[in-house]
Formats: C-alpha cells, sequence, structure tokens
C-alpha cells in the first residue's frame, strides 16, 4: 500500500466520478486455484484449448471459461505468445463473445436507437465497432456489430451482459424485433500469416473481405461466416461457427492444422499487442461508469445522426461542455510509458499512480504490459483531468492522444517490478496507440486523412 491512508482502498484518490469506486487495495495474486463447475459454460472449442492444446489457466467472461496462458511460464510464457501474434499466425479461443442476435422488421431501429453511432448506412455483410451506453453515458458495452442480413444484427458482445438490456429497452418500446442468444460462437486467427491460413481454409475469395465486412463461407462443410476484424492491431480475421455446439471442433481443427503449418499456435487473447495498439478492454479500462470522452472514444458520439438513441442527452451534453473549454470529469485515460522491470503477465490490481510534485495519489493503472518492440512498460491508466490541463494548457479533448506530452507521474508497481523496492517509478504521457496498428480505428483513421491533406496541401 502507498501513501500514508488508513483505510486499504485509497480514499485519497477522487472517484467521485463513479457511484462504485474501483477496488485499489493492493492484494496482489494470491496464487488460488479457479474451481471449474457447471456454474459456468464450458465453450464449445473448451475441449480443444485445455485438454488437446494445453491451456492451463483461465478466467471468466460472459460466464463462460476463458483461456489466458497456453505457453508455461517457464518455456517462455505469455511474451512467446506475443512474439507468435507478432511475427506468424495464431489462432484464438473467444468463444466467450456471445452472439446476441436482434432480427425482425425493425431491428435495423432498435439496433440504432441502442448504439451511438448510426447503422442505417450499414448493408448486409457489413460490420462496425460500437458502443452502447446508458441514458447518463455511461459505456455499457462495446461490440462489433455484425449485419449479416438485411433484417438482423449480431452484437458480438465484450464482457458485461447485454441481451438482458436489450430486452428490457424492448418491454415498452415494442419494436417488432426477436432478441435472442445464438449458437455461434467465433474464433480469431490473428498475425501477419493471418491471411494465408484463411486462404488454406476458404479459398483465394477471403482476400476481398474489406475491414470490417463479412462473407459467408463453408469450413469441412459446416457453414460460417468470417469478418476481417480482431482484437490485436495485427492483421486477423474472426470465423463464427453456426450450430457451434455441433460443429465447433469440426471447424477448430483444419484451421489449427493450418495455423500450425505456416509456424503459429494457439494462444491466448494478445493483451500485450491490444494494448500497444491502444485498444481499450470493458472491465479494465471503462465500464457503465465511464463516458467515451473519457477514453478516447469521442468519434463514437456524431454530432449527425438523426435518429435518437439511449445516452443521447447526457452526451451531447459533455460535448458541448468539453467542446466550451469545460471538461466536466474528474479523471481521463492516458498512455503512459513507464520504468521499472518487463511486466510481462497480467496485473493483479489496479496499480496506484501519483503526482511526483505533490506525492498525493491521484489515479490508477487499468492495462499495463512490457512491449519488446519500444524496449519499454506501457499502459493505460486514469488520471486527474486538471493535471492534464494545467501542463498542455489548453482545453482538454481526445487530441490528447496525438503525441507524448511532457508529464510526468509516479507510479507504485509491486516490488518484483519496482526499481528499487518500495519506490514508485516515474512515467510519462504517451501517444495512443503506442504502436500503430495494421487497420486503424475509424478515428485513427481520420486523424491519419487529416495529416496526408495537410501534407498534400503543404506541398502544393
Amino acid at each position: 500500500m502507498s501513501g500514508n491512508q488508513e483505510h486499504p482502498n485509497h480514499p485519497s484518490i477522487d472517484q467521485s466520478d463513479r457511484t462504485v469506486p474501483r477496488n485499489l487495495r493492493q492484494t496482489g495474486d494470491p496464487g488460488i486455484e479457479m474451481l471449474v463447475s457447471t456454474r459456468v459454460r464450458k465453450s464449445p472449442f473448451f475441449h480443444k484449448s485445455f485438454n488437446e492444446e494445453g491451456a492451463w489457466r483461465a478466467t471468466v467472461y460472459n460466464r463462460l471459461y476463458h483461456p489466458r496462458g497456453l505457453i508455461e511460464e517457464e518455456d517462455g510464457g505469455v511474451m512467446k505468445e506475443y512474439d507468435a501474434l507478432t511475427n506468424d499466425v495464431t489462432l484464438w479461443d473467444v468463444a466467450v463473445e456471445r452472439q446476441i442476435r436482434v432480427k425482425g422488421p425493425d431491428a435495423e431501429a432498435l439496433t440504432n436507437y441502442v448504439v451511438t453511432r448510426d447503422v442505417t448506412g450499414m448493408d448486409a455483410m457489413d460490420g462496425k465497432y460500437v458502443i452502447l451506453c446508458n441514458e447518463d453515458g455511461g459505456i455499457l458495452n462495446d461490440p462489433v456489430l455484425l449485419r449479416p442480413e438485411e433484417d438482423e444484427f449480431w452484437f458480438s458482445i465484450s464482457d458485461s451482459t447485454l441481451m438482458q438490456w436489450l430486452q428490457g429497452v424492448n418491454v415498452d418500446n415494442e419494436f417488432d424485433v426477436e432478441i435472442d442468444e445464438i449458437d455461434v460462437a467465433p474464433m480469431q486467427i490473428q498475425g501477419p500469416k493471418a491471411l494465408d491460413v484463411m486462404v488454406d481454409v476458404v479459398g483465394d475469395e477471403v482476400k476481398d473481405i474489406p475491414y470490417y465486412g463479412l462473407m459467408e463461407a463453408q469450413i469441412d462443410g459446416v457453414d460460417v461466416l468470417i469478418s476481417q476484424t480482431g482484437f490485436s492491431g495485427e492483421e486477423g480475421f474472426e470465423v463464427y461457427v453456426k450450430e457451434a455446439s455441433k460443429y465447433a471442433e469440426r471447424v477448430w481443427d483444419p484451421v489449427m492444422e493450418s495455423v500450425k503449418d505456416h509456424g503459429g499456435r494457439q494462444i491466448a487473447p494478445g493483451h500485450h499487442r491490444r494494448i500497444a495498439a491502444g485498444i481499450m478492454s470493458w472491465g479494465q479500462d471503462m465500464d457503465h461508469e465511464t463516458s467515451p470522452f473519457q477514453v478516447n472514444l469521442g468519434y463514437q458520439v456524431p454530432d449527425d445522426k438523426d435518429a435518437d438513441y439511449i445516452g443521447r442527452e447526457a452526451l451531447e451534453e459533455q460535448a458541448e461542455q468539453i467542446e466550451n473549454g469545460n471538461y466536466p470529469f474528474e479523471r481521463k485515460l492516458i498512455g503512459l510509458k513507464m520504468a521499472g522491470e518487463p511486466i510481462r503477465d497480467y496485473a493483479p490490481d489496479f496499480w496506484i499512480i501519483s503526482d511526483p510534485d505533490t506525492g498525493e495519489e491521484c489515479g490508477y493503472i487499468t492495462s499495463p504490459w512490457w512491449n519488446p518492440d519500444l524496449e519499454t512498460n506501457i499502459a493505460m491508466g486514469h488520471v486527474p483531468a486538471e493535471k492534464l490541463e494545467e501542463v498542455t494548457d489548453t482545453p482538454l479533448n481526445d487530441d490528447i492522444y496525438d503525441e507524448d506530452l511532457d508529464v510526468e507521474f509516479e507510479v507504485h508497481l509491486p516490488d518484483e517490478y519496482a526499481e528499487e523496492e518500495g519506490e514508485p517509478v516515474f512515467a510519462t504521457v504517451a501517444k495512443v496507440p503506442f504502436k500503430e496498428s495494421v487497420n486503424p480505428s475509424a478515428r485513427e483513421q481520420a486523424k491519419l486523412n487529416a495529416r496526408q491533406e495537410a501534407e498534400s496541401s503543404s506541398d502544393d
């Protein structure tokens, strides 16, 4: 525990933005064993991941067991998995991305009402990254949204219950739709050789799928839906296996065989790489008490959407305050490059951030990891907006992510990562993403386009 406070949950860190504060007590990893029981669901790929490919640990995500370690620590652990992801190709068991289907004549109208972005421009066989917010503008989920049919949407959800929310929204609204979970399980193929694997298993036509585009195909006679998407920042695809309770393993085997033929293997979802890409994880970096304007998702709040949507009034009010130079939140998520010994595994706690000028605890790390390409520890964390405003001397908005800033904090790492036992390490505010993605996000692409236009104008 850092600081001189009496209470272990670090009340000196202002969490007045939240109704339920984060648990900031630094308890570390107690080395407990996960109990496997029928209360938590096994995915259709469970046997392949754990019994055949040797996954040795798991977390629970969307009430399913989720493999989070394939290579044992003594053999290189998660950082060896990073090598496979960034140099070759990897297969991920992500059946935990449960598929919630909205189907019927009013599918587009309901979907457009619950997500912030306008979905009316999506054609059948399109996908899009979206967020759903509550009436206060808090982020409920950030799924990939798929539109396999004109009257059908699939929400490929992150780790929060969404089906009941959608059903509840429709109780009084009475959109003419069916809302249910369907028997579809996705796997991800991620890495530089992902396209080679996909050509092996479905043919050359997969080369024509645009980013966030969809394609129907068969693998070993099983119907699948393929999207060019992923959670890594590397080139990647997702394969959605239909009737997965019957056919998941039948699809898995030829994909796994091709991955291994190309020098790859199964790994856990690449959190080390997604952090470098600035991709956030729901529950860690954001949740239902977080506004998109706090976490680099302001671009998800359009100023030209005609239809009403849940959270619109609150989000538009927040946007107006920010535009007028009155940032309405105590905390903002930023990127940090920080000293210390290489962090080569998941953090068991939200590590404490303090202000080196005052010594006061002021924030917390959400997602840290060592990046071998940058040769430094990187992290995302929540820090005081006021501190950032003082240094930048400009109204606080998402432009803060576009460059490294001369802003320092101290991070209280566990002793195993600290440079000196019991002492914090220095960290500086860094550009996000830390490492460019193969397929930039809509926000990043807009920035790249603007930069290219400016360079073109200066050349003229």
